[in-house]
């Protein structure tokens, strides 16, 4: 069966500086799977290459058997790190999650009644519809990582990428997180997520792949 996601033999850096040596890595439809490794390792810069957003300086990466050479990740659902996003930002949560429908759409001045509806019902899968008209930096770190996922998951992928998703959060929420990951992983979403904490991801996460630059293990 061909992997769903595909490294092979990849390389990056920036500038001069290494991140990624010679990594090699497959990742098959309906697999759940988290990058563990130290600040550093790599596991930001390897994700942006599955999303297409950066382009290995040596070796390929495919999705579904198809290169992403010079072109965006299709069917792909990412949700960054909190840290990343600006919470000054004057937006409600029905109003970030439509934006996950943009690469369906393209850029709309206006969201039909049938792309509101989709927002709620995404909402209300992951039960936060009760917070669609709140600011989303009015939220709790759980509620906003939940927003993050509605937005990812009403671009209906067919993988989920998320940088350090209990990052920033207390233990229990990110629990939840983790068990939220493992509901939609249950429900046919493939998922690829990276953490720092070991102990979390061997407790939830069915396959992990420890990074430092390179796959150690």
């Amino acid at each position: 069966m061909e992997p769903l996601v595909e490294l092979r033999n990849v390389s990056f850096r920036y500038g001069t500086a290494p991140v990624l040596d010679d990594v090699s890595l497959h990742l098959h439809r309906g697999q759940f799977a988290a990058l563990v490794g130290p600040s550093g390792a790599g596991k930001t810069s390897l994700l942006k290459l599955v999303l297409g957003t950066l382009q290995p300086n040596q070796g390929d990466v495919a999705i579904d058997g198809k290169s992403l050479r010079n072109q965006p990740a299709p069917h792909v659902g990412y949700v960054p790190q909190l840290e990343t996003v600006d919470w000054n930002f004057p937006v409600t949560v029905e109003q970030v999650v439509l934006m996950g429908r943009v690469r369906r759409d393209g850029w709309l001045p206006w969201h039909s009644k049938a792309a509101k509806r989709e927002a709620h019902a995404v909402l209300e899968r992951l039960e936060i519809d009760h917070l669609a008209g709140r600011h989303i930096r009015n939220l709790s770190g759980g509620q906003q990582q939940r927003v993050f996922l509605a937005r990812a998951l009403i671009a209906q992928p067919e993988l989920l990428v998320l940088d350090e998703p209990t990052s920033g959060v207390d233990m229990r929420t990110a629990e939840n997180v983790l068990h939220l990951l493992a509901d939609l992983n249950r429900q046919g979403i493939t998922i690829l997520m990276t953490t720092h904490d070991l102990n979390s991801a061997a407790a939830h996460v069915p396959w992990v792949v420890c990074i430092n630059r390179r796959v150690i293990a």
